[in-house]
């Protein structure tokens, strides 16, 4: 049955919790809430935040919950209104071209004069635009399909405001103009929801017409049950650790911070490897599941053993030295870490302020790394093992 006022997709809030925990997706009741009025208002949802926190999965989601079919409009710079709009099938047009010329003369053989030629010709030539040849991409082929459909308009924030603009008149009236045809208006509206991860600001025009939301990182409860219904096969009390160690990366100044889907990755990983307890050195091996950059990853190993165990007690970094890290002329004093001192020739903060959209001003502090004797003893380790 299609959703309609009297038979809306949704009964309740409740219903939308349900059905999409039932999809894998955990939402909670403010989510819930903002896709409920979306499906009653018939109002496009806009949904910011950082990379990697749902938001294109619940329009995948809202999809298999409300059984309609999914249409995705994937943004990029440089993209121009034909690739989301619509297209001319120039092969056919070709095709009827040739077949034209074949036929022209059976048209024009009994053709009193050459006006009435000319005019039978072009009756022929108002073919090539119409219907049979317009190849609709997904925002005309939500309007104009049959089938209700969920359009998901990805990293609207990458388009150019050209593109935003050609935005406007699908999402106000859910309609789509094509010059040589006219206008077509979708018989059953389509739920639409677009994402930004705030890479630019979107236009006051663009969000008055939308529901909005922002969509943050998850408690350390609701991010642990996100794992747990992803059925990782990592045991609960590790798989509760890991959930906090991963919220722990997430206060460091990286450049990308782990997702969550990320940290569900993670703990597959870890169960893959039948790992039943954490420690160091277990994560320090699989760490490069969740940060994807070498920066980041170095930052992380520094810290890796305080937020595992605080209280952990590492040994002494001379026992650990191996003699080829000794260069000629060395004295016996300690010598420093290296990626301390790329750390300090590397540019500090410059991803942080906005970098992932989160409201107000980026973080005000940096999580200091470790530079006791354990931090140390840690990076010889680790530096061992990439070698």
């Amino acid at each position: 049955m299609l959703a309609t006022p009297e038979n809306p997709a949704f009964a309740s809030v409740d219903e939308v919790t349900e059905r999409f925990a039932a999809h894998g997706y955990i939402a909670d009741r403010r989510l819930a809430t903002t896709v409920y009025l979306q499906t009653r208002l018939d109002k496009p949802l806009l949904l910011e935040g950082p990379a990697g926190v749902g938001k294109t999965e619940l329009a995948k989601k809202l999809a298999a919950a409300t059984g309609r079919r999914l249409l995705r409009l994937q943004c990029y710079e440089g993209q121009d209104e034909s690739r989301a709009l619509y297209e001319w099938d120039y092969g056919k047009q070709l095709l009827y071209t040739q077949m034209l010329r074949e036929k022209i003369g059976d048209l024009t053989a009994d053709a009193p004069d050459l006006a009435t030629a000319v005019h039978r010709i072009e009756q022929q030539d108002s073919v090539f635009f119409s219907d049979r040849f317009l190849a609709p991409r997904p925002l005309l082929d939500a309007v104009r399909g049959e089938q209700p459909a969920v359009l998901l308009i990805d990293e609207v924030d990458r388009a150019d405001e050209a593109l935003e603009a050609v935005l406007l008149e699908c999402l106000a009236e859910y309609q789509v103009s094509v010059p040589e045809i006219g206008t077509y208006t979708a018989k059953i509206a389509p739920y639409v929801v677009l994402t930004s991860n705030n890479t630019r600001d979107l236009s006051a025009a663009l969000k008055r017409r939308c529901l909005h939301l922002f969509l943050d990182y998850p408690d350390a409860g609701r991010e642990l049950e996100i794992v747990r219904a992803k059925d990782t096969g990592l045991p609960e009390a590790t798989a509760r650790q890991l959930v906090d160690v991963v919220r722990g990366l997430r206060e460091l100044p990286l450049r990308k911070r782990p997702s969550i889907s990320e940290t569900v990755d993670w703990a597959r990983t870890l169960a893959v490897l039948g790992v039943d307890e954490l420690d160091p050195a277990v994560l320090a091996d699989t760490a490069n599941v969740v940060l994807k950059y070498e920066r980041d990853l170095h930052r992380a190993l520094d810290v890796l053993p305080r937020l595992v165990d605080p209280n952990r007690t590492l040994p002494e970094p001379g026992h650990h030295h191996h003699p080829h890290h000794h260069g000629p002329g060395h004295t016996g004093h300690e010598e420093p870490d290296g990626r301390s001192v790329r750390a300090a020739m590397d540019r500090q903060g410059r991803h942080d302020e906005g970098y992932y959209g989160a409201p107000g001003a980026g973080p005000t502090h940096h999580t200091t790394s470790g530079t006791g004797q354990g931090a140390r003893s840690f990076a010889a380790i680790a530096r061992r093992r990439t070698d």
